[in-house]
């Protein structure tokens, strides 16, 4: 058996249902391994948090996309440096809610900055760090966003445009094409056949990992 933990992100707009499948593998790896960790980007740390607050509050000052940006990586880096690496290093999996594919998904394709400055970002911030599993959960922008208005008021990056989560999610289903191990979880579905792909999913995850 492998020493090294598992880093798995889940992925997808608002509305999409990471948040409980985190939940639902989390229960489910509990059984088999000592420990799981989850954390969510932005935020994770104290720093991070602080800087979730920022980029989701709303405010009178339009904030510059390129402030966003570099928001996100200041928290990510954080994360990764304080959270996610030692406890990989501890053996420990980790289910982390967003990571730097949502960076170009949103950033890149939500906001229209070029791509080559979120790369050079990366590998300034990153050093090519990727996660293990990537599971995107692909829900259409006009049911993600009413599960949404269900919940209540919405924070400055829900009170978006359906455009512009067109473009996130359209930029999503290209720049998956881009990472090696990716697994698509069809969230349209009803909230039971959803909860059986992410555990079907992560038994096998955790029996390829225990024959390793």
């Amino acid at each position: 058996m492998s020493t090294r933990g598992r880093f798995i992100v889940f992925e997808g707009i608002e509305g999409a249902g990471k948040t409980t499948a985190i939940s639902i593998a989390r229960n489910m790896l509990l059984l088999s391994i000592p420990e799981v960790v989850t954390t969510r980007e932005p935020g994770g740390t104290l720093l991070g948090e602080s800087i979730r607050s920022l980029i989701k509050a709303s405010s009178s000052e339009p904030m510059d996309t390129r402030a966003e940006l570099l928001l996100f990586y200041a928290a990510r880096v954080q994360l990764m440096t304080q959270v996610i690496l030692p406890a990989l290093e501890r053996g420990a999996w980790v289910l982390a809610d967003r990571f730097e594919l949502s960076t170009f998904a949103y950033q890149g394709g939500g906001r229209a900055l070029p791509r080559r400055m979120i790369e050079e970002l990366s590998l300034l911030c990153l050093e090519g760090i990727k996660p293990d599993l990537t599971v995107f959960m692909d829900v259409d922008p006009e049911r993600g966003l009413m599960r949404v208005s269900s919940r209540g008021p919405k924070d400055r990056i829900e009170q978006e445009s359906l455009q512009f989560f067109k473009q996130v999610t359209d930029c999503y289903r290209t720049e998956i094409k881009h990472y090696p191990d990716v697994h698509v979880i069809d969230a349209n579905q009803p909230a039971e056949d959803v909860e059986l792909n992410v555990l079907t999913l992560f038994r096998q995850q955790l029996q390829s990992h225990l024959d390793g």
